[in-house]
């Protein structure tokens, strides 16, 4: 069957339950290459922190071809418009050449946004609003976004659970007052997703056993090289939790011990936080097989695509 007519097989799960190698081992029994699904890993310089390890795509003396990893500067923004884009393309290139698509990472929600493109995700971002935004807390944001009136014939309900989130929210309902919602144009395609699924204790083990790993092969001093290189330290917060607690540590702020403990118990939290994002997922319409990272993932994945090859 030609590899076009094919779904893209999409392997999602929790920081440290082993994705990225179950992906690769993957990639080499079927003729596949990876298209990361990951918001940081775009990032060029942010390599520990992200989990970045290059050289897990390194199988039996082949080299797996990786995309959208190490693509934009740290000091650019990468938004999900962007994303989708930049993946679409990845597509059709892997495709031109025959071979298969495996999607994979932990960011539910750019996955998300393209088995189902988001109709908002292109509307384009407004630096003087965000600005403007930026010292608000979340109540208050979201008593902002109620404020902005409804605009007719657009329905607008989005999730304002962060300050992040809500902060796009206004950016999308401010546009709308006066501009019609964009066409993207993105293609439809077909998916299959999986997701990987362990037992918390031991996927909370995993994570503290990485971060351990992580400390020690120098992320205080990618953190610390980052600020030397003219990165804001609001940027730095940004890119995630192993950022924000390094430069805590940094500005003495948490003492050795304290980053450990602390970042630690965020990261479980992180988790956690994924693993209800993909249930929600899955709540919307989108259909997952899960996969139990204990019971031979591989075997499991292999049987579950043999009517699609």
């Amino acid at each position: 069957m030609n590899a076009n007519a094919l779904p893209i097989i999409a392997i999602i799960g929790p920081t440290a339950s082993g994705k990225t190698q179950l992906a690769v081992e993957l990639a080499a029994q079927i003729d596949a290459e990876i298209i990361s699904v990951d918001a940081r890993q775009v990032y060029k310089k942010l390599n520990i922190g992200t989990g970045k390890d290059l050289a897990s795509y390194q199988i039996n003396g082949r080299s797996i071809p990786y995309h959208l990893i190490d693509i934009v500067e740290p000091t650019d923004r990468y938004h999900i418009y962007q994303f989708q884009k930049d993946f679409f393309k990845a597509v059709q290139e892997i495709r031109s050449r025959g071979k298969r698509v495996i999607a994979c990472g932990g960011t539910g929600l750019y996955l998300e946004s393209v088995i189902g493109p988001f109709e908002y995700t292109s509307v384009p971002l407004n630096t003087g609003l965000r600005a403007e935004l930026a010292n608000l807390d979340l109540i208050s944001l979201n008593q902002y976004f109620y404020q902005i009136p409804e605009r007719l014939n657009i329905e607008y309900s989005p999730d304002l659970s962060t300050k992040k989130r809500s902060i796009r929210a206004i950016e999308i309902k401010t546009f709308l007052q006066n501009n019609s919602i964009p066409n993207n144009n993105f293609p439809k395609i077909d998916f299959q997703v999986f997701a990987i699924t362990l037992p918390t204790d031991i996927r909370n083990q995993k994570i503290d056993e990485r971060l351990k790993a992580r400390i020690a092969e120098g992320l205080i001093t990618e953190v610390s090289e980052l600020l030397a290189n003219g990165i804001d330290p609001a940027q730095l917060e940004y890119f995630g939790l192993e950022y924000k607690f390094c430069l805590a540590h940094l500005q003495g702020k948490l003492t050795l011990p304290e980053l450990n403990l602390k970042l630690s118990i965020a990261i479980h939290q992180y988790a956690k936080r994924q693993m209800t994002y993909f249930r929600k997922m899955e709540k919307s319409g989108i259909n997952i097989h899960w996969l139990d990272a204990q019971d031979s993932p591989i075997t499991k994945l292999l049987a579950n695509i043999n009517i699609y090859r």
